[in-house]
């Protein structure tokens, strides 16, 4: 909305389980377990998808994209927040930044997070770049970075993946 400056804060949090992928971002992270869910699990992109919804007071992840429907099942995340930037630019909502924290203790993201976001990790497009083409978010305003919180008992450190996000 022009001359309106908005704020959203998004949270997501998923287990870690054996027998599924585990995607941030859009991209896949070689570990031996994946994020439970009914899409691809992608806590990044969920809590980034809750934040924008927050910021346009336009419900949560789960109010447009109930989990149960077949057509969501295993979807990739970034198609669902392909939708949203739709749905908000068509209302006349532009995103200024993102900036998100990953909290887990395992897996390490430390040598993934910095060719995610610059170059593509494994030969992709990296997550920023995915960010910036699908939200027209310039690279330095988009961030990420891990937190393990170094043993103590909170989230991500149970044998899960937790997701703050703000924009």
């Amino acid at each position: 909305m022009s001359g309106k400056l908005r704020a959203g804060i998004g949270f997501d949090i998923h287990a870690l389980v054996t027998g599924r992928r585990l995607v941030l971002g859009g991209t896949e992270i070689p570990f031996a377990k994946g994020l439970s869910g009914w899409s691809d699990a992608d806590v990044l992109i969920h809590a980034i998808i809750d934040a924008l919804l927050g910021a346009a007071a336009r419900g949560d992840i789960g109010s447009h994209f109930p989990p149960g429907k077949p057509e969501y099942k295993d979807i990739s995340s970034l198609i669902l927040l392909a939708r949203i930037k739709d749905e908000l630019t068509e209302n006349g909502w532009q995103v200024n930044n993102i900036d998100t924290t990953i909290v887990a203790e395992k897996p390490k993201l430390s040598d993934y997070i910095g060719r995610m976001r610059l170059t593509g990790s494994f030969g992709r497009r990296g997550v920023a770049d995915r960010l910036q083409q699908g939200l027209a978010v310039a690279f330095p305003d988009c961030l990420a970075a891990q937190s393990a919180g170094g043993g103590r008992q909170f989230e991500g450190n149970r044998g899960d993946v937790a997701l703050h996000a703000r924009v």
